[in-house]
């Protein structure tokens, strides 16, 4: 009998043991499906379509490019501080701005990827269509809630919010009735490409080459590997600390797809091979009128430089640093050498090239001072987290040396475009979007939401509203700029007048098509890494 009991006892410890075991690497489950599902395939050669092989005679609409960096610091350019460490200097990226215009006071349409992405493709608040948080697997929201969070502030996932009215994950996307820029350009006669990152679903219904793209070289997901992780050409920076790091070295690949096709391998480092690839599809469609949306993934986590672009930078002593400061300086210089291509092929005067980014640096990184000298990180309506570059060169156009404080941003990228190419703005819907090239933009305030977190600004004033904390924070820009001083107990009439905008303005928007799930606790002045102190500012993030 007593060998009995000490049986049974055994399989409950292997049986509780087993359970503990999958509970704690469960997030490793859905790298683990889509590898059994389908391998990445070896790197094939892409053929990007031929235009004509002599340009037309007569004036022709300008070609069009759209390149947005992904998690980017208002600090990182060095046109706007000291860059990374006062070391990583961005030449390429400040000519954009100084060779044309720079747009001082433009904002990302969220503080994070996805609906900031959906409101470029769209020219529309990503909250008018219900895609109000960004796009992840339900496996995700429980890894980044699991135990996770900063002094006495711990994550929130919401389970009661997992019904099976959530679509999956890969439904999780731009609506195929919403209208994207490439379908507006590409009614008006261009050839539209798509290379890089796009967030904005997975389904086959909602890739790009299904939503107005002609081709695309995508990164479906919202991040992937740079390099493969033992690449002897790579040099990696994990962040012990974050529960999204973890996840992404876990379950993404060093893969992309085209047009659908099944996943196969990048060819080198992913800020390399995207700008190649740009490369070759400016010198296929030379000819031709094209809108290329060039989405670079860098330098979005996992941390991964080429090990030429690291050693160049000896001067940063920290690792993490030194490999992020690489990301930029690599994605700075393949920057150069595709605006060296349009020069090559004769195109440059004609084309209409805009830089962005689609949120402020993140607060995950482990590195203070990206968003210098704003407060605030990716994932917060602080301007650090919303504050983006925005710089359009246009020779034929527009003035080198143009510098403009009127605020806009994302949204208005949709109209700008479309007026560029001749494109007509849809007649059947509400758009956001304003052509800004042709003036300042007319709207009274802009908004932003996720979830119980929202913010408006009108003309200098900037009020946020958070349910954790429950919070009003107001602030004067023209005085305060760096959003130092909460003026809302001294100003309740204005915290009232503006808290009746977003109120407004929230009954225009959609349900959300997918809820957030898990709310964490952001910061507002310290990295993740940063050891808890009583009386930090945080507010909680909804995704």
């Amino acid at each position: 009998m007593a060998n009995k009991w000490v049986a049974l006892g055994a399989m409950t410890l292997a049986a509780v043991g087993g359970y503990w075991a999958y509970d704690a690497n469960k997030y490793r489950i859905p790298g683990i499906v889509q590898d059994w599902r389908e391998p990445v395939q070896p790197n094939r050669a892409i053929a990007w379509q031929q235009g004509p092989a002599a340009a037309p005679e007569g004036a022709r609409p300008p070609n069009i490019i759209l390149i947005v960096a992904d998690d980017l610091g208002y600090n990182d350019i060095s046109l706007n501080g000291g860059g990374v460490a006062g070391i990583v200097k961005t030449p390429n990226i400040d000519a954009l701005a100084r060779e044309g215009v720079h747009f001082t006071t433009a904002y990302a349409a969220n503080a994070t990827c996805s609906p900031s992405r959906a409101a470029m493709m769209t020219g529309r608040y990503p909250t008018r269509f219900g895609f109000e948080f960004t796009a992840v697997p339900i496996e995700f929201a429980e890894n980044l809630a699991h135990g996770e969070g900063v002094g006495p502030h711990r994550a929130i996932f919401h389970d009661e919010l997992v019904t099976p009215d959530i679509p999956p994950y890969p439904q999780m996307g731009v609506p195929a009735s919403e209208v994207t820029i490439a379908e507006a350009v590409k009614a008006a006669g261009y050839h539209t490409v798509h290379i890089g990152k796009w967030h904005l679903g997975e389904a086959p219904e909602l890739q790009p080459h299904a939503q107005g793209f002609d081709e695309s070289l995508a990164v479906l997901a919202g991040a992937a590997m740079l390099l493969p992780e033992d690449d002897p050409d790579a040099v990696n920076a994990k962040l012990p600390w974050d529960p999204i790091d973890r996840f992404i070295w876990a379950n993404l690949r060093h893969a992309v797809t085209f047009n659908g096709s099944k996943r196969f391998a990048a060819q080198g480092h992913m800020t390399d091979y995207f700008a190649d690839e740009a490369i070759k599809a400016i010198e296929a469609n030379r000819n031709r009128p094209f809108f290329l949306y060039l989405a670079f993934t860098a330098p979005h986590t996992p941390l991964q430089a080429t090990r030429a672009d690291y050693d160049r930078l000896a001067a940063i002593k920290d690792h993490r640093t030194r490999v992020y400061g690489a990301m930029i300086a690599q994605m700075d210089r393949r920057i150069g050498d595709v605006m060296a291509k349009l020069k090559e092929a004769g195109i440059d005067d004609n084309t209409l090239v805009i830089f962005t980014s689609d949120n402020g640096g993140a607060w995950y990184n482990g590195m203070p001072g990206l968003n210098a000298p704003f407060r605030g990180w990716k994932a917060t309506f602080f301007e650090g987290g919303i504050r983006a570059p925005l710089f359009m060169r246009w020779p034929a156009r527009i003035a080198p040396g143009t510098e403009r404080g009127d605020v806009t941003g994302h949204l208005d990228l949709f109209a700008t475009i479309a007026a560029a190419a001749g494109a007509a703005l849809p007649a059947d819907r509400t758009i956001d979007s304003e052509d800004i090239l042709a003036g300042p933009a007319k709207r009274p305030a802009m908004f932003w939401r996720s979830g119980d977190y929202r913010a408006v600004r009108a003309g200098d004033w900037k009020l946020q509203v958070t349910k954790r904390p429950e919070k009003a924070r107001l602030y004067n820009l023209a005085a305060d700029p760096t959003e130092r001083t909460d003026l809302s107990a001294r100003e309740p009439a204005r915290v009232a007048e503006l808290g009746a905008m977003i109120e407004a303005q929230n009954r225009g928007m959609a349900t959300p098509i997918w809820p957030g799930l898990v709310e964490g606790p952001v910061r507002i002045d310290v990295p993740l890494n940063t050891p808890w102190q009583d009386g930090q500012d945080y507010i909680y993030w909804t995704n």
